[in-house]
Order: structure tokens, then C-alpha cells, then sequence
């Protein structure tokens, strides 16, 4: 195990898991709350002999897909009233991110919406938030290193949470808890973290680190992503996977783009239950090849392109026949999303705050154009 001091303390490797209990003991963690999945505890990673002292813990699994504010609030009212002083959260980035919203709500008054960033929330978060540990069980979101989170309201909003406070306090990042991921669930994720590595690249905001930081995620997640899809107990590909994931959220600080203010829009969608992940997959060819027109994009695409050893093919093009590749769906259609949700989306997708740090600036018929062009 090796431990990474970045934002946060990450402690990575096979076998971090161990960790766990030294790190609650040095955050103080007496009562935790344990926040998690049905998925992950029919996987059998919560009775995972390294957990067993959790055992009596109380347990918040109805986590929704997408997180969503009554979700939070039901959380959060398990946590007072069984009084803990501390939040486990453990799983994709559906638990982390709901735990971050109640970590938040546990110490901060009033309504979850006034601390949205697009609404002016940012500077109401405190280092008050409730002491959190994140346990990825995916190699995906990057929630784990992530100052963001992202909660569907009540009235349909999906907004983000957004503070150096909200980052948990320590992450446990053991590959072997993703060995049991089905194929298509190691696809989407990774898929999801490739895009994290790609628009955070590209957003047009100065920073040098945050950069080369993307570029080296993307390249670990581009070389063993098919691996791990063909070979899931490929512990290596595991390893890179989950770092790479690390390193898309490491970066989340430069911003994102067009990819992430659509799939945060259509993720709010109620009726469909959306994979954040696989949304992100089928826009991030159309994205690029939109944001192809801005000249300083387009030197940092060739520049993926020559990391990725992609020759004459465009990594617009590369990314449809990896999609392909791994059984991702090619159009939104086939995911039940028809055109009269369009202008909800694109409208949604303009306030959205990864809008604003896309490459190019888009209207709302740019955005229109691009989700019909994956219908």
C-alpha cells in the first residue's frame, strides 16, 4: 500500500482496504454511518473480513443512480439519529456523492439547494462538513479525490456541490475491490473516468499540473480499460484503471465541459434512469468533434491522439470504435431518450456549471445539434 498526500490522504494499493480502521482512528470516526448500495452489498463486499468491525453499523444502501436530495435527507436522518460523527461511504460515485451531501447537511442549517454552486453556495461550505471516508468499489467517478458533488433536487435540478471541504478527508483505493465488476459496469466507469481525464484537458483554464496530471490518467485508462473489459481479474489493468479514475478526479479543480453539462442534465431526467458513465460515453465523440473548431482544443486532442498512438484516425473516431468495442450503446435513443426532452436538457445543460469551462463557447442549438447527432 502507498500513501498519496494530494488534496487528500489516499491510501492505494492491494490490500488498502486495511486501512480503514487506523484512518477512522485518526479522524476521530467513532459512530459511522455507512453509506452504500443494494449492488454492493449483494456483491459481498460489505462482509468483506476487513469491514467486520463496521458489522454494527448503521447501514443507508437506497441510494438511488442518480443521488437525489430526498435521498440525502433519509441519510441523513439515520445519521442523527443513531448520533454519528462520521460518514463511510463505500462504492461508485452514487454513494460517495450522496454521502458528501449528507457529511454536508449534518453540519450545515437550512435547505440542501443554497449551498449549489451554480446558485452562489460555494463559500457557505465550511470545514465543518462531517469527516468522511471514501472506499471506491469502481474506477470511475473520481468522487473519491473530488471536491464535487452531484444531487438531483426535488423539482428535477441536478446541480453540483462544490468545496475543497467536500473532498473526503481520506480515500481507500484498493483494486481488489473492483475484481468482482461485471464487464459492462468496468466499461461505463471507465469510460466515465477516460472522459474526466479528457475535458478536464481541455478546459481552457491555466493549470500546468492539473494537466499533465489528465494526460497521464488518460493514457493508463486508455491501455488497460479493454484489458480489464476482456480479463476482469486482470489485477494490473485493475490498478491502472482505478488509478487513472483517481487521477480524472485529482484534476476536477480545472473544470470539465459540454460532455458533463449534458449528462448532468439528462441524469436529472425522473423518468429515465440514466448511467452517468455510459451518457458520457456516447457524447464525448460529438463533443470532441465540436470543440475540434477551437484551435488550442485542437492541439491538445492531437496531442491525446499521439499519447493514445492512434496514427491518422481521429481519437473522435477512436472513441466510437472503443465503444463499440465495449458493448456501449451508440445512440441516446436507445437508452429511452427522445427528442421532446431536448430543449429541458439543453437548457439545463447552459446553466450547468461544467458549461461554462468547455473550450468552446455553445448555444443552446449547438447543443441541440449535438444530441441529435447521437439519436
Amino acid at each position: 500500500m502507498d500513501l498519496i498526500n494530494y488534496l487528500t490522504s489516499i491510501n492505494f494499493g492491494v490490500g488498502a482496504i486495511s486501512s480503514l480502521t487506523q484512518s477512522m482512528n485518526e479522524l476521530a470516526i467513532t459512530k459511522p454511518l455507512i453509506i452504500s448500495d443494494h449492488g454492493i452489498k449483494t456483491a459481498g463486499l460489505l462482509d468483506h473480513p476487513q469491514l467486520s468491525s463496521l458489522a454494527s453499523a448503521p447501514r443507508f444502501l437506497d441510494v438511488p443512480t442518480n443521488p437525489t436530495e430526498s435521498a440525502v435527507q433519509e441519510a441523513l436522518a439515520l445519521y442523527r439519529a443513531h448520533g454519528c460523527n462520521g460518514v463511510i461511504a463505500i462504492g461508485g460515485g452514487s454513494p460517495i456523492d450522496l454521502a458528501k451531501g449528507v457529511a454536508l447537511l449534518a453540519t450545515h442549517p437550512g435547505e440542501l439547494e443554497q449551498y449549489a454552486a451554480i446558485l452562489g453556495g460555494i463559500p457557505k461550505i465550511t470545514s465543518a462538513v462531517a469527516p468522511l471516508i471514501a472506499v471506491p468499489t469502481t474506477a470511475g467517478t473520481g468522487s473519491e479525490v473530488g471536491r464535487a458533488a452531484l444531487i438531483t433536487l426535488d423539482d428535477g435540478r441536478k446541480l453540483g456541490f462544490i468545496s475543497g471541504y467536500l473532498i473526503p478527508r481520506c480515500a481507500i483505493c484498493d483494486p481488489d475491490l473492483t475484481l468482482g465488476l461485471p464487464p459492462f459496469l468496468t466499461a461505463a466507469t471507465g469510460l466515465d473516468a477516460l472522459s474526466h481525464c479528457i475535458e478536464t484537458y481541455l478546459s481552457p483554464r491555466y493549470n500546468p499540473p492539473a494537466e499533465a496530471i489528465a494526460v497521464d490518467g488518460f493514457a493508463r485508462i486508455w491501455t488497460a480499460l479493454p484489458i480489464a473489459f476482456q480479463d476482469g481479474s486482470n489485477i494490473e489493468a485493475r490498478k491502472e484503471l482505478m488509478m487513472g479514475a483517481l487521477q480524472g478526479g485529482l484534476t476536477f479543480q480545472k473544470g470539465l465541459g459540454a460532455v458533463h453539462a449534458l449528462s448532468h442534465a439528462l441524469g436529472g431526467l425522473k423518468e429515465l434512469k440514466l448511467h452517468h458513465g455510459t451518457l458520457n460515453a456516447i457524447l464525448m465523440p460529438p463533443v470532441l468533434r465540436v470543440n475540434s473548431d477551437d484551435p488550442v482544443a485542437a492541439t491538445k486532442i492531437a496531442r491525446l491522439e499521439e499519447v493514445a498512438g492512434l496514427g491518422t484516425s481521429s481519437l473522435a473516431d477512436a472513441l466510437d470504435e472503443l465503444n463499440a468495442k465495449l458493448g456501449i450503446p451508440n445512440k441516446l435513443s436507445s437508452l429511452g431518450v427522445t427528442r421532446d426532452v431536448f430543449q429541458w436538457t439543453c437548457e439545463r445543460a447552459l446553466a450547468d456549471h461544467s458549461h461554462q469551462t468547455n473550450p468552446k463557447p455553445l448555444s443552446e442549438q449547438d447543443y441541440a445539434a449535438i444530441l441529435e447527432s447521437v439519436m
